[in-house]
């Protein structure tokens, strides 16, 4: 009897704590014209002034194929809003070349706004005044299509070419310096990094579920140290760098991150959602909110339809720690969180 009890001590203690839930609610300050509505919302991010950017698939790209060159326009727009959720402007699909496929809007500490379109394979960055101020990436009808997916012989899979050029790119982010980290994840799965000026370093990473390997490298985030944190979706974790690339540590405690977001300030934190598998509507959903080591500090929300419940989150903007934008590529929208 003695020697059960013990063994029953043993498993229970080797059963995880579960995550303390956060008090929050929600809202849809955003306002669009009647009749208009967003589609599959894919990328949303605020500036210091407290604008908020929508970036997301409205539309039909259009494509057709030449050779070996395939020609495409259309498909999405990016929306600017004013803080009390007025719309301030639409870029359409008719008016900008790289808008095919919305993957994701970021907004840097200087007010420009980086958009990450899949399709395009492009990485755009506009100034604050509206104007575009820097092109990472091709277009594919601007390069011929390679007859590989990968770089060459020998090359591992996903690892892709030591060049600017990307395969289905995934989000895009800075350290204090201003160098540009980008996750190039669906096509390769790996991360290329860029000087301020946009000329290209490196990049690290292949396909696999080995350290510094990436099932999907779907999001990236850099803390104030210049620690760059890759949310490595499929692999259900969230593999920390140094700046340089080298794999320093990898956090599980997160879910499958499909989002990631660190918020500034002096105390940092890392959220991460466990977005609901595209072809499981009903399980995992919600949001995590992380020290940047890894430990839980607690969780939100469900997997759902309804007002509080999140459908297939791709992006979070957490400017203020507080109060959230998050992005709902299933459910169409965009919802604001405000933890208590």
């Amino acid at each position: 009897m003695k020697r059960f009890a013990t063994l029953a001590a043993v498993c229970v203690l080797a059963v995880p704590a579960l995550a303390q839930d956060i008090g929050y609610s929600t809202s849809e300050p955003l306002q669009l014209p009647r009749d208009t509505f967003f589609g599959q919302t894919m990328g949303v991010a605020t500036n210091s002034k407290g604008n908020v950017f929508v970036y997301t698939r409205d539309g039909e790209p259009t494509i057709t194929l030449g050779g070996a060159r395939a020609f495409a326009h259309g498909g999405s727009s990016l929306y600017e809003f004013a803080p009390d959720g007025k719309l301030i402007r639409r870029i359409g699909s008719q008016q900008v070349y790289g808008f095919l496929a919305a993957q994701q809007v970021r907004v840097d500490k200087h007010d420009n706004v980086w958009v990450v379109d899949r399709y395009s394979n492009m990485v755009i960055k506009f100034a604050p005044n509206g104007r575009i101020a820097l092109l990472l990436g091709r277009k594919p009808e601007a390069v011929e299509v390679p007859s590989s997916p990968d770089a060459g012989q020998g090359t591992p899979p996903g690892s892709g070419a030591q060049s600017d050029l990307f395969r289905s790119p995934t989000d895009v982010a800075w350290d204090a310096q201003g160098n540009i980290f980008v996750a190039d994840g669906v096509g390769n799965a790996r991360v290329a990094k860029f000087t301020s000026e946009g000329v290209f370093v490196k990049s690290w990473g292949s396909r696999g579920n080995a350290d510094g390997q990436f099932k999907t490298a779907h999001a990236i985030a850099v803390d104030a140290s210049g620690n760059v944190y890759v949310g490595d979706r499929g692999n259900n974790r969230i593999q920390v760098f140094d700046n340089d690339g080298n794999f320093k540590s990898s956090i599980t405690t997160g879910g499958d991150p499909e989002a990631i977001c660190i918020s500034p300030g002096a105390h940092q934190y890392l959220y991460s959602s466990n977005s609901n598998h595209q072809n499981d509507l009903d399980h995992g959903g919600e949001i995590y909110k992380l020290e940047l080591n890894g430990t839980v500090v607690g969780k939100f929300g469900r997997a759902g339809k309804g007002p509080r419940d999140f459908g297939s989150v791709n992006a979070i903007d957490c400017r203020n720690a507080n109060a959230l934008f998050v992005a709902e590529a299933g459910n169409w929208r965009v919802t604001k969180v405000t933890l208590r």
